[in-house]
């Protein structure tokens, strides 16, 4: 009897000692790992603060290339006394144009109507006057006028020339607008982009040499250009738009384009 009251005792005073030593150590773990957290977040402290300390560099890249899209619009203008009049000998020289183009290859994706207008034309009349006050001048309705204009995009660009030409002959009221381009620009628009970073990470790694100091991160970028001058064609039709001969078909050079981007960015530095 009194040996088990002995051990009932110990297990008594021992118990507490052991839960005591368990949340001891659970802490100490605890500790260990936010310890070892703060330590491996030690390199995003910051990431959340405006940057106080900054150098702002600016870098330009740019890319040449053969333009290999050409545009131009064609437009079609007709008067008669009655719209359906005008409407029917537009409509049938529009027809005209556009079979045309699909005999020459240009596919139906790439003629696009990018106008269609009907308008009302007057003469002005002035009234005899004959005595003070005049009375005014009135307006008289001589017919309407029908305006079609088709954009098209030619993926060779060597038959520019001879399309400019072949759309006069076929009743082309005019043709403008022509310009070279090129069909995948996002691409060459990344290449100009590249250089410019580079550029402008050369500038701030020099810089940041000079000063003593050294960059720690990008806080800041924008940027500019993202695009280069379109040559257009001096000779857009030679005599004869409109006619049924067909005019010489005119010499376009299709020259290069250059893409730019200007890029400005931001350092933080230490």
């Amino acid at each position: 009897m009194e040996e088990q009251s002995v051990r009932d005792i110990i297990k008594a005073t021992h118990w507490p000692r052991t839960f005591g030593a368990t949340a001891l150590g659970m802490l100490a773990l605890f500790l260990l790992v936010g310890t070892i957290s703060e330590l491996k977040g030690l390199r995003y402290i910051g990431s959340g603060v405006a940057a106080s300390n900054t150098i702002s560099v600016s870098g330009d890249g740019e890319v040449f290339a053969v333009p290999d899209t050409a545009t131009f619009s064609v437009t079609v203008q007709e008067e008669a006394k009655e719209v359906k009049d005008a409407q029917d000998v537009a409509t049938k020289k529009s027809n005209d144009i556009i079979a045309y183009l699909k005999k020459e290859g240009i596919e139906e994706k790439d003629i696009r109507t990018t106008d269609y207008s009907v308008n009302p034309q007057y003469d002005y009349q002035q009234i005899v006057c004959v005595a003070y006050p005049c009375p005014p001048g009135k307006q008289i309705l001589k017919g309407f006028q029908v305006s079609q204009t088709l954009t098209v995009k030619v993926r060779d660009t060597k038959k520019a020339g001879d399309l400019l030409s072949g759309v006069g002959a076929r009743g082309a009221s005019s043709v403008s607008g022509l310009s070279f381009t090129i069909d995948d620009q996002d691409k060459l628009e990344a290449e100009a982009r590249d250089k410019a970073i580079a550029k402008a990470q050369n500038k701030a790694e020099v810089l940041a040499k000079s000063l003593g100091v050294r960059i720690v991160r990008v806080v800041g970028f924008s940027e500019g250009g993202g695009g280069g001058p379109i040559y257009y064609a001096k000779t857009m039709m030679a005599d004869g738009i409109g006619g049924a001969a067909s005019a010489p078909s005119p010499e376009i050079p299709v020259g290069q384009n250059k893409i730019t981007s200007n890029v400005t960015v931001t350092y933080e530095i230490r």
